[in-house]
Protein backbone atom coordinates (compact mmCIF):
# COMPACT_ATOMS: atom_id res chain seq x y z
CA UNK A 1 0.00 0.00 0.00
CA UNK A 2 1.01 3.61 -0.41
CA UNK A 3 2.28 5.68 2.48
CA UNK A 4 -1.04 7.52 2.79
CA UNK A 5 -3.14 4.36 2.70
CA UNK A 6 -0.95 2.79 5.37
CA UNK A 7 -0.95 5.73 7.78
CA UNK A 8 -4.68 6.31 7.23
CA UNK A 9 -5.38 2.78 8.42
CA UNK A 10 -2.92 3.19 11.27
CA UNK A 11 -4.77 6.23 12.65
CA UNK A 12 -8.21 4.60 12.28
CA UNK A 13 -8.85 4.76 16.07
CA UNK A 14 -8.08 8.49 16.05
CA UNK A 15 -10.37 9.01 13.07
CA UNK A 16 -13.18 7.11 14.80
CA UNK A 17 -12.71 9.23 17.91
CA UNK A 18 -13.00 12.37 15.78
CA UNK A 19 -16.21 11.20 14.08
CA UNK A 20 -17.68 10.29 17.48
CA UNK A 21 -17.03 13.69 19.01
CA UNK A 22 -20.07 15.44 20.52
CA UNK A 23 -19.09 18.67 18.75
CA UNK A 24 -19.55 17.01 15.35
CA UNK A 25 -22.56 14.93 16.38
CA UNK A 26 -24.38 18.04 17.56
CA UNK A 27 -23.21 20.03 14.55
CA UNK A 28 -24.74 17.33 12.33
CA UNK A 29 -28.12 17.39 14.06
CA UNK A 30 -28.10 21.17 14.37
CA UNK A 31 -28.15 21.24 18.18
CA UNK A 32 -24.59 22.47 18.73
CA UNK A 33 -24.56 25.47 21.05
CA UNK A 34 -23.86 28.66 19.07
CA UNK A 35 -21.32 29.60 21.76
CA UNK A 36 -19.27 26.50 20.94
CA UNK A 37 -19.43 27.20 17.22
CA UNK A 38 -18.39 30.83 17.77
CA UNK A 39 -15.44 29.60 19.83
CA UNK A 40 -14.52 27.21 17.02
CA UNK A 41 -14.85 29.89 14.32
CA UNK A 42 -12.64 32.36 16.14
CA UNK A 43 -9.97 29.74 16.77
CA UNK A 44 -10.23 28.41 13.23
CA UNK A 45 -9.64 31.89 11.88
CA UNK A 46 -6.46 32.16 13.95
CA UNK A 47 -5.43 28.66 12.90
CA UNK A 48 -5.97 29.28 9.19
CA UNK A 49 -3.75 32.35 9.22
CA UNK A 50 -0.86 30.23 10.48
CA UNK A 51 -1.79 27.22 8.35
CA UNK A 52 -1.54 29.43 5.26
CA UNK A 53 2.02 30.31 6.26
CA UNK A 54 2.90 26.61 6.64
CA UNK A 55 1.49 25.94 3.17
CA UNK A 56 3.45 28.85 1.73
CA UNK A 57 6.66 27.48 3.25
CA UNK A 58 5.86 24.03 1.84
CA UNK A 59 5.45 25.66 -1.56
CA UNK A 60 8.81 27.40 -1.27
CA UNK A 61 10.55 24.14 -0.29
CA UNK A 62 8.77 21.87 -2.78
CA UNK A 63 11.06 20.11 -5.25
CA UNK A 64 8.69 20.20 -8.25
CA UNK A 65 6.67 22.86 -10.03
CA UNK A 66 3.42 20.95 -9.54
CA UNK A 67 3.99 20.73 -5.79
CA UNK A 68 4.91 24.42 -5.59
CA UNK A 69 1.69 25.34 -7.40
CA UNK A 70 -0.46 23.05 -5.27
CA UNK A 71 0.79 24.35 -1.95
CA UNK A 72 0.77 27.98 -3.06
CA UNK A 73 -2.83 27.55 -4.22
CA UNK A 74 -3.62 25.93 -0.87
CA UNK A 75 -2.15 28.90 0.98
CA UNK A 76 -4.29 31.24 -1.11
CA UNK A 77 -7.44 29.25 -0.38
CA UNK A 78 -6.69 29.20 3.36
CA UNK A 79 -6.46 33.01 3.35
CA UNK A 80 -9.68 33.25 1.33
CA UNK A 81 -11.49 30.94 3.75
CA UNK A 82 -10.27 33.02 6.68
CA UNK A 83 -11.68 36.14 5.01
CA UNK A 84 -14.95 34.35 4.26
CA UNK A 85 -15.30 33.53 7.96
CA UNK A 86 -15.35 37.21 8.76
CA UNK A 87 -17.83 37.99 5.99
CA UNK A 88 -20.30 35.12 6.43
CA UNK A 89 -19.99 32.85 9.46
CA UNK A 90 -18.91 35.61 11.83
CA UNK A 91 -21.86 37.78 10.84
CA UNK A 92 -24.34 34.91 11.05
CA UNK A 93 -23.21 33.74 14.48
CA UNK A 94 -22.73 37.11 16.11
CA UNK A 95 -18.95 37.42 16.09
CA UNK A 96 -18.21 41.14 16.10
CA UNK A 97 -15.04 42.76 14.71
CA UNK A 98 -14.09 43.60 18.30
CA UNK A 99 -14.41 39.95 19.35
CA UNK A 100 -12.25 38.88 16.41
CA UNK A 101 -9.65 41.53 17.17
CA UNK A 102 -9.34 40.50 20.81
CA UNK A 103 -9.29 36.75 20.17
CA UNK A 104 -6.12 34.94 21.16
CA UNK A 105 -5.23 31.33 20.38
CA UNK A 106 -6.17 28.76 23.01
CA UNK A 107 -3.54 26.29 24.24
CA UNK A 108 -4.67 23.76 21.63
CA UNK A 109 -4.74 26.24 18.75
CA UNK A 110 -1.33 27.60 19.71
CA UNK A 111 0.02 24.08 20.15
CA UNK A 112 -1.20 22.97 16.73
CA UNK A 113 0.03 26.00 14.84
CA UNK A 114 3.34 25.98 16.70
CA UNK A 115 3.78 22.32 15.82
CA UNK A 116 3.29 23.04 12.12
CA UNK A 117 5.57 26.07 12.34
CA UNK A 118 8.19 23.89 14.00
CA UNK A 119 7.95 21.35 11.20
CA UNK A 120 8.34 24.13 8.66
CA UNK A 121 11.33 25.67 10.42
CA UNK A 122 13.32 22.70 11.66
CA UNK A 123 12.21 19.49 9.94
CA UNK A 124 12.24 18.08 6.43
CA UNK A 125 9.90 19.04 3.61
CA UNK A 126 8.52 15.49 3.74
CA UNK A 127 7.61 15.80 7.43
CA UNK A 128 6.06 19.21 6.86
CA UNK A 129 3.67 18.08 4.15
CA UNK A 130 2.77 14.95 6.13
CA UNK A 131 1.80 17.27 8.99
CA UNK A 132 -0.18 19.51 6.64
CA UNK A 133 -2.24 16.68 5.13
CA UNK A 134 -4.56 15.80 8.07
CA UNK A 135 -6.21 19.22 7.96
CA UNK A 136 -7.31 18.39 4.42
CA UNK A 137 -8.05 14.70 4.77
CA UNK A 138 -9.73 14.67 8.19
CA UNK A 139 -12.03 17.54 7.22
CA UNK A 140 -12.94 15.76 3.99
CA UNK A 141 -13.82 12.59 5.91
CA UNK A 142 -15.81 14.59 8.46
CA UNK A 143 -17.72 16.44 5.74
CA UNK A 144 -18.56 13.22 3.91
CA UNK A 145 -19.60 11.51 7.16
CA UNK A 146 -21.85 14.32 8.35
CA UNK A 147 -23.47 15.35 5.07
CA UNK A 148 -25.74 12.29 4.58
CA UNK A 149 -27.03 12.38 8.17
CA UNK A 150 -27.21 16.12 8.75
CA UNK A 151 -30.52 17.54 9.86
CA UNK A 152 -32.31 19.84 7.45
CA UNK A 153 -32.70 22.72 7.95
CA UNK A 154 -29.42 23.05 9.81
CA UNK A 155 -27.79 26.29 11.02
CA UNK A 156 -24.41 24.75 10.19
CA UNK A 157 -25.30 23.58 6.68
CA UNK A 158 -22.87 25.96 4.96
CA UNK A 159 -19.96 24.60 7.02
CA UNK A 160 -20.96 21.01 6.26
CA UNK A 161 -21.33 21.74 2.54
CA UNK A 162 -17.87 23.34 2.39
CA UNK A 163 -16.08 20.21 3.53
CA UNK A 164 -18.32 17.71 1.72
CA UNK A 165 -17.84 19.52 -1.57
CA UNK A 166 -16.23 17.35 -4.29
CA UNK A 167 -13.81 20.15 -5.07
CA UNK A 168 -12.43 19.92 -1.55
CA UNK A 169 -12.11 16.17 -2.00
CA UNK A 170 -10.15 16.71 -5.21
CA UNK A 171 -7.77 19.11 -3.43
CA UNK A 172 -7.29 16.53 -0.68
CA UNK A 173 -6.46 13.85 -3.25
CA UNK A 174 -3.85 16.09 -4.87
CA UNK A 175 -2.09 16.73 -1.56
CA UNK A 176 -2.22 13.01 -0.76
CA UNK A 177 -0.52 12.30 -4.09
CA UNK A 178 2.27 14.75 -3.24
CA UNK A 179 2.77 13.16 0.18
CA UNK A 180 2.87 9.68 -1.39
CA UNK A 181 5.40 10.90 -3.96
CA UNK A 182 7.61 12.38 -1.24
CA UNK A 183 7.37 9.21 0.87
CA UNK A 184 8.25 6.98 -2.08
CA UNK A 185 11.53 8.85 -2.51
CA UNK A 186 12.34 9.16 1.21
CA UNK A 187 14.58 7.08 3.44
CA UNK A 188 13.00 4.76 6.03
CA UNK A 189 13.92 7.25 8.76
CA UNK A 190 12.20 10.10 6.96
CA UNK A 191 9.10 7.98 6.31
CA UNK A 192 8.95 7.13 10.02
CA UNK A 193 9.16 10.85 10.83
CA UNK A 194 6.38 11.52 8.31
CA UNK A 195 4.19 8.99 10.11
CA UNK A 196 4.81 10.78 13.39
CA UNK A 197 3.97 14.17 11.88
CA UNK A 198 0.75 12.86 10.34
CA UNK A 199 -0.31 11.14 13.57
CA UNK A 200 0.43 14.18 15.74
CA UNK A 201 -1.49 16.52 13.44
CA UNK A 202 -4.44 14.12 13.49
CA UNK A 203 -4.36 14.18 17.29
CA UNK A 204 -4.46 17.95 17.18
CA UNK A 205 -7.54 17.79 14.93
CA UNK A 206 -9.38 15.85 17.65
CA UNK A 207 -8.13 18.22 20.32
CA UNK A 208 -9.20 21.27 18.33
CA UNK A 209 -12.87 20.23 18.16
CA UNK A 210 -12.82 18.99 21.74
CA UNK A 211 -11.49 22.32 22.98
CA UNK A 212 -14.15 24.19 20.99
CA UNK A 213 -16.92 22.03 22.46
CA UNK A 214 -15.64 22.80 25.95
CA UNK A 215 -14.95 26.45 24.98
CA UNK A 216 -11.47 26.09 26.34
CA UNK A 217 -9.54 29.10 27.57
CA UNK A 218 -6.17 29.47 29.24
CA UNK A 219 -6.35 28.02 32.78
CA UNK A 220 -4.29 30.81 34.27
Amino acid sequence: MSFCDTIWQDVAPLRRAILDQPFLAELADGSLAPESFRHYMLQDSLYLAEYARALAIASARAPTASARLEFSDGAKVAVQVEQALHQAFFAKFGVTPEMARKAEPTPVCLGYTSYLTGLAATRSYEELIAGILPCFWVYWEVGCDIKPRAASPNPYAAWIDTYADPGFGEATARVRALVDEAAANATPAIRAAMETAFRNATRYEWMFWDSAYRRETWPI
